[in-house]
């Protein structure tokens, strides 16, 4: 099977590597492909993101595509940032990137009490045929708890904020592997494995 991580991300493509443990595939991501454009993000839910890119990224490149889509849901805000999650900040005018996502949440967030700061984070992989024919979609999530102030130096995104209160850690204080045990995308990636197992797409 030639398939196409439909990701530039390097710490995204190890994770489907390991986790999907493929080893007869041929594997590629979009690093291989610096001259593509992005495909547009215009779902106004995960799985309808994960479909869209994985569709459109099978069809231009002529190959399977594994794609993902990805967030954090916030219950005190109604479940945003959701799918806008990588933009918060951008779309509250308040700058660009992890760091200012983290400082707009926490202001956001400023007086909300401790137990009312629940949220998740979500993964929704999609996997398309080379006709963009979306064949197989998994979803996971990870419950915890939005932090008043970061920890941990590990990660990217919310995980500084993010704690899981089972290990009273933040996800950004885990190891790798602990994290893939109990990660989002380590489940979801996990659930599609043994789909694509079952359908004869794995052996």
């Amino acid at each position: 099977m030639e398939l196409l991580l439909a990701t530039a991300n390097p710490g995204k493509v190890r994770e489907f590597r390991d986790l999907l443990a493929v080893g007869h595939s041929s594997w590629h991501d979009l690093s291989e492909f610096p001259g593509s454009e992005p495909v547009a993000e215009t779902g106004r839910t995960f799985r309808e993101n994960a479909c869209l890119k994985a569709s459109r990224y099978a069809c231009r490149h002529r190959m399977w595509a594994l794609a993902d889509d990805s967030g954090l849901e916030v219950d005190a805000l109604g479940g945003a940032p959701g799918v806008t999650s990588a933009r918060w900040a951008e779309l509250h005018d308040l700058g660009k990137g992890d760091a200012n996502n983290n400082k707009t949440l926490l202001q956001q967030l400023d007086d909300v009490p401790d137990d009312r700061r629940t949220a998740r984070f979500v993964c929704v992989l999609a996997l398309s045929d080379p006709g963009g024919r979306v064949i197989l979609t998994a979803r996971d999530t990870m419950d915890g708890v939005i932090l008043r102030a970061p920890r941990g130096g590990n990660g990217f995104g919310y995980d500084p904020l993010f704690n899981v209160p089972a290990l009273a850690r933040t996800t950004a204080e885990l190891g790798a592997e602990e994290k893939h045990r109990i990660s989002h995308r380590g489940k979801a990636l996990r659930r599609l494995r043994n789909m694509m197992s079952r359908t004869g797409l794995l052996s």
